[in-house]
């Protein structure tokens, strides 16, 4: 009984130990990139990705895409953008439906686009449910739909997102009353169901 409670103890300590290891060396490479120490950057941060480390992926894609201390790679930036994505964050999520959007690294693809600003939107990020607001306003990848497109920016904005104000007045002017209403109860619906299957 006390070698199995030794054994797990260890194996507590030293999974614990890993997880501030990373988290130190995650925060290492963070200031280093700010500091534009790029190189300390990357060489921190690709061992991480390689581990599966999905802030680690994350950052090695933002450094390809804007050619931080490496040639400017959007298709490297996008391998690293969808796996930290698959890991639900948010973020990749958001960057991948952009990639999609204006094809960079990839052929552009408002399907695939939209797939990924619906999985970030549902997390609450405000720069995908303007993004889904613009898609289903101009039809891209979607059946034209301005109350779902008010909706969106009308989520966006009570977020905070400024640039969505705009585009939901913009909506307004083109909308019935009716379909205002409307849009407004599935954002109030939406809201209440934590964005979740809007």
């Amino acid at each position: 009984m006390r070698l199995t409670g030794f054994l797990f103890s260890l194996l507590i300590l030293l999974f614990g130990s890993y997880d501030i290891s990373r988290g130190s060396e995650l925060q290492s490479a963070s200031a280093a990139y700010k500091e534009g120490d790029y190189d300390t950057a990357l060489q921190t941060f690709k061992p991480l990705a390689e581990k599966g480390d999905m802030i680690a992926q994350f950052n090695l894609a933002k450094i390809y895409r804007e050619g931080k201390g490496v040639p400017k790679d959007y298709k490297t930036a996008v391998k690293w953008f969808s796996l930290s994505a698959e890991q639900s964050n948010a973020k990749a999520q958001y960057h991948l439906g952009v990639a999609h959007s204006f094809g960079l690294g990839v052929v552009p693809d408002y399907k695939i686009a939209l797939k990924w600003f619906n999985r970030s939107a549902e997390q609450g990020n405000t720069f995908s449910q303007y993004h889904l607001s613009r898609l289903y306003y101009l039809g891209n990848g979607v059946p034209e739909d301005k109350v779902y497109a008010h909706m969106w920016a009308n989520l966006a904005f009570s977020s905070g997102f400024g640039m969505a104000q705009q585009l939901r007045q913009l909506l307004t002017e083109k909308m019935t009353s009716n379909q205002i209403e409307r849009a407004q109860e599935l954002a109030r619906e939406c809201f209440k169901k934590n964005y979740k299957g809007c």
